[in-house]
């Protein structure tokens, strides 16, 4: 009788034994799901972590008061209807200094360019033409294109306002001319600056532009239009 009851048990063990083993395999597996799925995507927490840093080193709440100042003149933004493009005087538009004013598009370095004019005029010339072509054909999604003129100290103060408002407006028209864009009037946004407010410096030379190599002295950069795409949420 006692071997039965052994032989029994030992029957009983290793009908268990497989089920508890399952049961096992079942949990381990589960607890990796688990793990799995708590875990993010390695691809994904990348991407995240780009788009956060280029948004906290691109679109600053200074660039985005600025940007949202201009296009509301230009009638861009705030349900105004129709282009107006007249921005109020720089300093209050920016309300910052010089050198704040310029550092805010460093980081737009790899996107934007700056067509070069000659002394005097306002016309974009072919090279100018060419550059902001690129520039704008290379939008990567974003909502606006922004444009700030410049102009050098030679002259009196109202010709050199009138000079830059022209650059800006050569910009527009080339725009108008080459692409076809129902929706170009409300994603351009215009700043001229004359020579009053916010002038370049050479290490502005570094960035793509329009002019010659040994055209990049103080006045050649401020004879200038600074253009690029800004992606920024107003």
């Amino acid at each position: 009788m006692t071997r039965v009851y052994a032989a029994a048990g030992v029957a009983a063990l290793l009908l268990l034994l497989p089920v508890g083993l399952v049961m096992t395999w079942v949990g381990s597996a589960s607890d990796r799901l688990t793990a799995l799925e708590a875990e993010p995507d390695a691809s994904e927490a990348s991407a995240v972590a780009v788009a956060a840093n280029a948004n906290e080193a691109y679109c600053t709440p200074q660039l985005q008061q600025i940007l949202r100042r201009v296009l509301t003149s230009c009638g861009l933004i705030g349900g105004s209807g129709g282009r107006g493009c007249q921005p109020v005087e720089a300093r209050n538009v920016a309300t910052m200094n010089d050198a704040d004013f310029n550092a805010l598009f460093v980081p737009m370095q790899g996107r934007g360019a700056i067509l070069q004019f000659e002394q005097g005029s306002g016309e974009l010339d072919a090279a100018g033409a060419a550059l902001i072509d690129r520039v704008f054909a290379d939008r990567r999604g974003a909502s606006y294109f922004f444009v700030v003129s410049r102009a050098s100290p030679e002259g009196s103060v109202e010709r050199n306002r009138e000079l830059s408002q022209q650059r800006a407006e050569a910009v527009m028209s080339h725009l108008q001319a080459t692409f076809n864009d129902p929706e170009l009037e409300r994603e351009v946004g215009l700043l001229w600056l004359g020579e009053e407010y916010a002038q370049l410096d050479p290490t502005f030379c570094e960035w793509t532009r329009s002019g010659a190599a040994e055209q990049c002295t103080p006045e050649d950069l401020n004879r200038s239009a600074f253009v690029a795409w800004i992606d920024c949420r107003l």
